[in-house]
């Protein structure tokens, strides 16, 4: 068996119909569990952004969303929409649209989780957290060696994947479509992300902040522009491309109608590729923040799903879609046989990826589809590789924070840095298929261990959402002590909570005061 068919029958083994289940009906679950928060707090969602807190430890709400986004808005927003339709039809639009609904109430929960267990980071005073902190640290009181074993292996597939799976998948999308605007060698692409990502790695987690605070909002915004311009040019397919999707995300579109559970596995998974809702990145960005109650910052982190799956997905979904400019494949291998009825006309040798968008834009644009394209992948890529790295970071930071020869552990961030470069380079000039296999097996092994493991962590997360409404219903600015919620080894909140009553800060509700409430 050769590397790639071992990739191709790992990654079926991942994701498997198991995984397509669990990540639809955990967010199913956590909508029910908390009233469709996905709903309800949107103000509260909105609000976080504009008035979160910051401090020199930790970045603001909008820093931490920013950088957030940086992970979540990629190549996936572009090449895995375009996977989506070619191996699922126009109907995985709609399943990446349930899985972002859906999902955004599992963001939060894991978010919130996020932010209750994290700590400081004793070298750089910054805020660290993440899955592997709460697995370890949430019932650490009952099963110690449990947790701090479940803690360990998250963090090990997490590095991996951060470090090795999924950046490739990056570097080949932004290499495709520079190959594709202007014949760029993907090598000579491959060596100056390398160098320009090497500039960026070494500066912690302020620096990352500071340069996705800039870069993630102009690029997104100016993609979706481009994207309402080409919305309103096609405006008369807009009924035709609603049809497509709902018709063939349930079949009844007969020439997607053998391929409605490919439709729904290919919407799911490019959706959690996408918005990572329950894959376990989310809760990194999160921990970061500086906010008065956990809560809080979930909200900020389930406003992200929405962004990046309902409208930067949406927006090259209806570009895709409008201008006919997609084939739908018979098969799962790449490529395969084309179903000609399934396409617009799109020639069969266009690998599905960001060729899809660019020759859509460029049927609007003549002659500028490509270019554009390939401007924003780059930067898209950029920000997310670094994102990446920054959760690699993390999770490393959470496996070497107790070691005493610090030498040996800034060792091995120097090793992990380098292996983001040589996956970066090798995913640059490597085949789209080998990239996005490895990339999905990332994906879906830290989605398998992180919604398993919310599943049963869940109860501090709700426990801080009904604390929280509570709070608002009084009139109060939410603060948190984990102690009067019964919530145990967040020792982080327990020291600012007994700061608080120190100080005597006015205005800011202590345990004592609302216990007397």
């Amino acid at each position: 068996m050769s590397f790639a068919d071992s990739i191709g029958t790992v990654n079926e083994l991942i994701w498997s119909i198991p995984l397509i289940a669990l990540c639809l009906l955990a967010g199913l679950y956590f909508s029910l569990r908390t009233g469709f928060l996905q709903v309800r707090h949107i103000p509260d969602m909105i609000a976080q952004l504009k008035k979160g807190e910051k401090s020199e430890d930790g970045t603001s709400s909008f820093q931490s969303l920013m950088m957030s986004l940086a992970g979540r808005v990629g190549v996936g927003n572009i090449a895995g929409v375009a996977t989506a339709i070619a191996f699922g039809g126009p109907g995985a639009v709609f399943w990446m649209w349930t899985s972002a609904f859906l999902g955004a109430a599992t963001s939060f929960i894991e978010c919130t989780l996020g932010q209750i267990y994290k700590e400081k980071d004793p070298d750089t005073g910054e805020y660290r957290g993440g899955p592997a902190y709460y697995f370890e640290k949430a019932y650490k009181h009952k099963a110690r060696g449990l947790s701090l074993a479940y803690g360990i292996l998250f963090a090990v597939v997490t590095i991996l994947a951060m470090s090795f799976f999924l950046p490739g998948v990056q570097a080949n999308g932004m290499a495709s479509a520079i190959d594709t605007a202007w014949g760029v060698p993907t090598w000579v692409t491959a060596i100056g992300l390398v160098i320009l990502l090497g500039f960026i790695v070494i500066g912690g987690v302020k620096r990352i902040a500071n340069f996705a605070v800039v870069v993630v909002p102009v690029m997104a915004l100016l993609y979706i522009l481009i994207a309402v311009i080409v919305f309103f040019v096609n405006f008369t397919e807009i009924p035709q491309v609603f049809g497509l999707i709902f018709g063939s995300a349930f079949g009844v579109q007969p020439v997607f109608g053998a391929i409605i559970g490919l439709a729904i596995k290919w919407g799911v998974q490019r959706g959690i590729y996408s918005n990572e809702a329950g894959q376990g990145t989310g809760p990194h960005a999160a921990a970061a923040a500086e906010v008065s109650h956990p809560a809080k910052q979930g909200f900020a982190q389930s406003f992200a799903v929405y962004v990046d799956t309902l409208l930067v997905c949406s927006a090259t979904a209806f570009t895709i879609i409008s201008t006919g400019m997609y084939n739908t494949f018979a098969g799962e291998v790449w490529p395969s046989d084309v179903i000609q009825e399934g396409g617009g006309g799109l020639s069969p040798d266009v690998e599905p990826g960001p060729g899809f968008v660019q020759q859509g834009l460029d049927s609007v644009f003549p002659g500028a589809g490509p270019t554009f394209i390939a401007v924003v992948v780059s930067f898209f890529v950029f920000t997310t590789i670094v994102a990446y790295y920054y959760m690699a970071e993390t999770n490393l930071n959470y496996l070497t924070r107790k070691m005493t020869n610090r030498l040996a552990a800034r060792a091995m961030q120097r090793a992990l840095q380098a292996l983001v470069l040589v996956s970066v380079a090798y995913g640059a000039v490597t085949t789209a298929g080998a990239a996005w296999g490895l990339g999905d097996i990332g994906v879906g092994s830290m989605a398998w261990l992180n919604i398993v493991g919310i599943l049963f962590l869940q109860g501090p997360a709700l426990k801080a959402l009904k604390d929280y409404r509570e709070q608002k219903k009084r009139g109060l600015d939410p603060q948190f002590d984990p102690r009067r919620l019964g919530i145990e080894n967040a020792t982080f909140w327990e020291d600012r909570a007994d700061g608080r009553l120190r100080s005597g800060a006015v205005g800011e509700p202590t345990a004592t005061q609302l216990d007397r409430d």
